[in-house]
């Protein structure tokens, strides 16, 4: 049997795969942090943050076939100066480019069912360039979509669950029409390991749904029902993100970062693709009626209901750390390493007469006029570094406060999804000025700076460059 590793481990649906997989099956389970439990029989929990390259390469090691079951849109640091698609973006680039130094035979990927017609929101959107940074190395790779996954502690379960138990009276918006097909988590656990290993999926993608298709509405009147919940719903025809943001989070206690792309998602129909439909041969997959039982009766039997991902805090223990991530469009026939050698040149020309960079070997210091001490101290590191990823670690300066290893954090470029675009990233940044100070200064200073290079990188020509550049 392939021992396999699962990224997001510690979530709603990778706790109960664990538990399905080490029945026969050596587990190695990745989270962020530590649960505090016993070893148990066939599972070997390891943390690792899967934003360093390093720590992916040591988690995943001795696995062959890896579930990524990851997504970013929770803050992983105190301060994050990015997108969750880029945060999402990244993450699954490390684990794709480790799959495939280690040789792994396979990815299962587990992502949301997409619309055949029109803009994608910025959800869905990352969930089809996770698929495209997993696809564009050599690990074979099967993706799977689901729509809303019921279970007792997922994070769309309950946010339906707890508007249905604490509002008398549900104003509908015009996304409560949107059509779904929702699954059963045990389903989707069937699905993951029906894949597991089996050549004829790999290289494919497979929506996995429930035979009902069901409005939002549709759902909110049943599960009322379910509860024994007499509520009046009422019908707006109208559609606001952000007012429905706001009740939602009121209402549900979810946090306001994992709601807003999700609310973004609901103008979008959830169903499943006929043609790329999943089928297990003797397994029929819950009703929506069915699944909203199971998932009550969960609910009602367990010690808590409050979702993985409402409770998680991805940065205890950690200080004041900031991560930065910008993603800029690479220029044709261009590398990473050519972006931070241009960085380089291009920062101290871009505000002459007031910062100095000097470049000894592999050591690049950062230091302003009538100061002695250098602002920052950088340190590429060439084994980690390669022409399609440049590392530097920051190695001191009175700007960054140094942790138990010596680092202040560390910046990288790096390319994504074969070339298209560069990702400029510093992470675990710990800033030596006073937090409040830093957030109203150096931060905002460092996202303007970072903005002009990618104005600089899209303007480039390799004869001359457009008129302010």
């Amino acid at each position: 049997m392939p021992r396999i590793v699962i990224a997001g481990a510690s979530g709603f649906i990778g706790r109960a795969l664990v538990h399905r997989l080490r029945q026969k099956h050596e587990v190695i389970a990745l989270s962020r942090f530590l649960p505090a439990q016993p070893t148990e029989k066939n599972l070997e929990w390891r943390q690792c943050d899967l934003f360093s390259l390093r720590e992916t390469e040591n988690a995943l090691a001795g696995g062959e076939i890896g579930i990524y079951l990851v997504h970013s849109m929770l803050p992983s640091a105190t301060l994050s100066q990015s997108s969750f698609y880029d945060l999402d973006l990244l993450v699954a680039e490390n684990f794709a480019r480790t799959a495939e130094k280690l040789n792994f035979k396979q990815i299962i990927y587990l992502g949301g069912i997409l619309p055949q017609t029109g803009n994608l929101s910025q959800h869905l959107q990352s969930r089809l360039e996770v698929e495209q940074a997993l696809f564009a190395h050599t690990t074979p790779v099967t993706v799977l979509r689901a729509a809303m996954i019921m279970g007792a502690t997922g994070s769309s379960f309950q946010i339906m669950l707890r508007l249905v138990e604490r509002l008398p009276m549900l104003v509908c918006p015009q996304w409560t029409a949107t059509k779904n097909q929702p699954i059963h988590k045990q389903d989707v656990i069937e699905s993951i390991v029906y894949c597991l290993n089996r050549t004829e999926t790999f290289g494919k993608i497979f929506d996995v749904a429930g035979p009902d298709i069901i409005s939002y509405r549709q759902m909110m009147q049943q599960t009322a029902n379910a509860l024994g919940r007499r509520r009046w719903f009422f019908s707006v025809p109208l559609f606001s993100p952000k007012l429905s943001r706001l009740w939602v989070q009121i209402f549900t206690g979810a946090p306001s970062a994992l709601i807003s792309p999700l609310i973004e998602s609901l103008r979008h129909p959830m169903v499943a693709t006929p043609q790329q439909q999943l089928e297990i041969p003797g397994h029929p997959f819950r009703s929506f009626s069915a699944a909203l039982s199971e998932a009550v009766a969960e609910r009602g039997s367990s010690r808590t209901s409050t979702p993985y991902a409402f409770r998680k805090s991805a940065t205890r223990g950690q200080g004041n750390t900031v991560r930065s991530v910008q993603r800029f469009k690479l220029p044709k026939g261009k590398t990473a390493e050519w972006v931070a050698l241009r960085y380089l040149s291009w920062l101290p020309k871009f505000i002459p007469f007031f910062l100095n960079i000097k470049v000894t070997g592999n050591v690049c210091t950062f230091s302003i006029a009538f100061v002695h001490k250098p602002l920052l101290i950088l340190e590429r590191s060439p084994e980690r570094s390669d022409v399609h990823r440049q590392l530097f670690y920051i190695r001191g300066g009175i700007l960054a406060r140094a942790n138990a290893q010596g680092n202040g954090g560390r910046l990288e470029f790096r390319e994504a999804l074969n070339g298209k675009f560069i990702l400029a990233a510093i992470h675990d940044f710990r800033p030596t000025l006073p937090w409040f100070i830093y957030r109203f200064t150096q931060a905002l200073f460092h996202a303007w700076i970072m903005d002009r290079f990618g104005h600089y990188l899209a303007n480039w020509h390799d004869d001359k460059l457009k008129p302010g550049a």
